[in-house]
């Protein structure tokens, strides 16, 4: 008794942690400037193990299950690159990520997600996916990718079947921000053929307002008939097989083993170059 009651503490409303979270990370003319340096730079110092690391301008991860070889494992050399880190079961992403569990799919519309969270791949087997716990693999953005073809050693001109990198790029490339697909695919002596395969898919789905107008655009390419007169024919690359996509999980894959995409013998001298770095640093 005779003490002053303190009045209850009432927080401030939520206007200010709002902003506080609205300017976190920068602003894609910044992303989009830090975007075209990175290219200039990967394009200048090359690919040799004395070259300086170029960091990318948003985050890179994959949950990564041991399913592949490690020296044929798209995910895995991006990692020994530093371009990706590797995230544990249960551990949560906040960027995209790509997953047959996913209900969405990638659209330009996902591209502030992008610059300010990242992306993230699930790297595991095809032959696999039965297994695979993509419960344990957290985040509030789960996509999955259009109709692609996969240009990597393995999977050549299988539709969807898409290794690591090749997912990283398709995604970068739909949101708009195909020079960080360049970065990446350029690590691997078959990378750029991605880009050349899917030149037209990639480009219209980059033009799509909304995710409607994305599934139209891919239902268009998979009911129409090639013209006899095109250089370039996707569906030649498995014909008399239907076309589908395979990223959707209701869908049974092939039980074939297909784990990933191989690397060329350059590749894995690269590797064994980082390595020999690594124990002499």
């Amino acid at each position: 008794m005779g003490r002053k009651k303190q009045g209850k503490f009432v927080r401030a409303d939520n206007k200010g942690k709002d902003k506080r979270h609205k300017m976190k990370g920068k602003s894609l003319e910044a992303f989009t400037e830090e975007m075209h340096s990175v290219l200039e730079a990967s394009l200048h110092s090359g690919d040799s193990a004395e070259a300086p690391q170029v960091k990318l301008p948003c985050t890179l991860a994959m949950w990564e299950l041991g399913h592949c070889d490690p020296k044929r494992c798209t995910g895995r050399k991006l990692a020994r690159k530093g371009f990706v880190r590797n995230l544990r079961l249960s551990q949560r992403f906040n960027g995209l990520i790509l997953s047959p569990m996913g209900t969405k799919y990638v659209t330009p519309a996902d591209r502030e997600i992008v610059a300010q969270s990242g992306i993230a791949v699930v790297d595991c087997s095809w032959a696999k996916l039965e297994e695979t716990p993509f419960n344990k693999m957290v985040g509030s953005h789960p996509r999955l990718l259009p109709y692609l073809v996969a240009a990597n050693p393995v999977n050549y001109g299988k539709p969807c079947k898409l290794s690591c990198v090749e997912a990283f790029a398709a995604a970068f490339c739909i949101v708009g921000f195909e020079e960080l697909a360049v970065v990446l695919l350029k690590k691997f002596k078959w990378g750029m053929v991605f880009l050349e395969l899917n030149k037209v898919f990639l480009a219209r789905y980059a033009t799509c307002h909304s995710e409607e107008e994305l599934l139209s655009v891919e239902k268009e390419f998979l009911t129409s008939k090639p013209e006899e007169e095109n250089d370039f024919d996707p569906f030649d690359v498995n014909s008399g097989v239907e076309c589908m996509n395979l990223n959707r999980r209701q869908h049974d894959l092939e039980d074939e083993d297909s784990s990933e995409d191989t690397d060329t013998p350059e590749d894995n001298e690269d590797e064994a170059e980082d390595e020999k770095t690594a124990q002499t640093s």
